[in-house]
């Protein structure tokens, strides 16, 4: 039985066996630099085993014409489903086993068998839609991990936030007429794919669920350390979910060579205990971060090292006071822009 408050990582070698094109950005070799940074940590986490998603559980997110088409481009391999989308022949058994990775890791988080966790796992997924691979990305896997919450473990509300440096189409649309999924993404803007302007906010009954915080090139962590604690503490503890899902990637980096973001360990590292101090204060401090962009080593290790150092503290950092937003500032900007949108369900958002 796991230690209570442990905290569970999913890595598995087969997540390198989805190979594409030479020089392809999404590349197995990603997952050397957090396995290093996996590695330092290793006596405080609690291995949790990669399995293949079913059917059932992929198709609660996708089409089953989606499925069908990713299983007869692998079966052909290689093919492109897109002009960023790769597929070799052990790419289905991969993306099922990406999905299953985060699938069990939340599961095991949310019944408090572990108190949060970490999946590694590639390919990445916030790019998928229902119906189409786009993105580097074939099966959305914090969907599909989010939708199994709650068909199997009677989860009724999930935060899904999305710090990938690139806009999670997929997971958007997946929960945008959804109220009981709050979906809320920090992403440079106007970037790929080209959507999460703030005045996306959902549709129909999922109106005020969808929080986009669209960001100028050129931010760094105390941009998006001020976006957290004044934009999504305040809309997270109105919402009080049962359990946090964050999709998890590095590329917002000063290194990345794919965006143009000045984010630091430091900063991923501060964004992280703001999370963890809002898990806690919110659901019990249930959290589970799953890997998705990230395409420069030194993004990969800081960031993962940073978020490790936070999830295996003995105890949750406190929440700390918003950092000052000075008249002018992107920062004002940003927030000021995102709370004109919310602030019918918010009128204290962005306030000190």
């Amino acid at each position: 039985m796991a230690v209570p408050r442990a905290t569970g990582v999913v890595v598995d070698r087969r997540y390198r066996d989805h190979q594409g094109p030479d020089g392809h950005p999404e590349r197995p070799e990603r997952l050397a630099a957090v396995e290093r940074a996996i590695d330092a940590h290793r006596e405080h986490l609690v291995p949790v085993a990669a399995r293949p998603a079913s059917d059932e559980e992929i198709l609660r997110v996708h089409g089953a014409a989606h499925l069908a088409r990713v299983a007869a481009a692998a079966q052909h391999a290689p093919q492109s489903l897109d002009p960023d989308t790769y597929v070799c022949r052990e790419s289905l058994e991969v993306a099922r086993l990406a999905a299953g990775g985060a699938i069990d890791l939340a599961r095991q988080v949310a019944s408090g068998r572990l108190g949060t966790g970490l999946a590694a796992v590639r390919p990445p997924g916030h790019h998928a839609e229902a119906g189409r691979a786009m993105g580097f990305c074939l099966f959305n896997n914090v969907a599909i991990a989010a939708r199994a919450l709650q068909a199997e473990d009677g989860v009724e509300r999930i935060l899904i936030l999305d710090w990938d440096v690139h806009h999670g189409n997929g997971t958007q649309h997946s929960f945008e007429e959804d109220p009981t999924v709050l979906y809320a993404s920090t992403h440079q803007f106007p970037y790929y794919p080209g959507t999460g302007a703030a005045g996306e906010a959902g549709r129909g009954k999922g109106t005020g669920f969808t929080l986009n915080v669209p960001l100028p090139a050129g931010c760094g962590d105390a941009t998006y350390a001020g976006v957290m604690q004044r934009v999504l503490v305040p809309v997270t503890e109105k919402f009080r979910p049962e359990v946090i899902l964050v999709s998890c990637g590095f590329d917002a980096h000063v290194d990345d060579p794919l965006a143009a973001m000045q984010v630091t360990g430091a900063g991923f590292e501060a964004m992280a205990s703001i999370v963890r101090a809002l898990a806690e204060a919110t659901c019990g401090g249930r959290l589970v971060f799953v890997l998705e962009g990230g395409y420069a080593a030194s993004s990969l290790y800081e960031g993962t090292h940073a978020v490790l150092s936070v999830l295996t503290r003995a105890t949750a950092p406190p929440l700390p006071p918003p950092v000052a937003m000075p008249p002018g500032s992107v920062l004002e900007a940003v927030v000021g822009r995102v709370a004109q949108v919310h602030r019918g369900r918010h009128p204290t958002l962005g306030a000190a």
